[in-house]
């Protein structure tokens, strides 16, 4: 299904777009050599219009600089999820596959060079994994042409510690070897 990213932010295909505040389309260069997923937005990006922009995303885009040496003006980033799922819940696979389209017109809009997907939900939505994150991070994977990984969610490594860290830092050296 061919969608319009105009119509992005006036999405009202499922419930979540009765309890959101707004659809958080992403952010970033409109040719970006990396775009990074996330799942869907927290209370702060539905309030803010931005994804990442709390606790969690504060610890990503330390990583991503410090591991990738890429600024956050350098990359798109983006949810696999446009709408806030109420109290913050994974967002259900129906949401998901709702959303799908406007994720692959993304994709498709601004041709990425890398893709990082980050958590379980995104690696799903972009890589199409059946298994979970702690059997898929790291592993190189397309997206159609483009290239990336799949690494924990920075909430996860807020919860985990610097163990998940550690992880995510390593997953994102793979990326680097792709050329991030």
């Amino acid at each position: 299904m061919k969608v319009d990213l105009t119509e992005l932010p006036y999405c009202e295909a499922c419930a979540l777009s009765r309890t959101r505040q707004r659809v958080v389309v992403g952010s970033g260069p409109a040719v970006p050599g990396l775009l990074v997923v996330g799942e869907a937005p927290g209370r702060a990006e539905d309030e803010g219009g931005e994804p990442f922009i709390g606790r969690s995303g504060q610890l990503l885009m330390r990583l991503i600089r410090e591991e990738l040496a890429l600024e956050r003006h350098q990359y798109f980033i983006t949810n696999a999820v446009k709408c806030r799922p109420p109290q913050n819940r994974t967002p259900r696979t129906s949401e998901v596959v709702t959303c799908h389209p406007w994720l692959e017109a993304q994709i498709e809009e601004l041709s990425p060079s890398l893709i990082l997907a980050v958590g379980n939900v995104a690696a799903k939505a972009v890589f199409g994994y059946e298994e979970g994150i702690s059997r898929t991070h790291g592993r190189v994977s397309q997206c159609g042409q483009v290239q990336g990984i799949a690494t924990y969610h920075p909430a996860a490594a807020l919860r985990g510690g610097p163990n998940v860290v550690d992880v995510m830092r390593a997953d994102l050296r793979v990326l680097r070897s792709l050329g991030a």
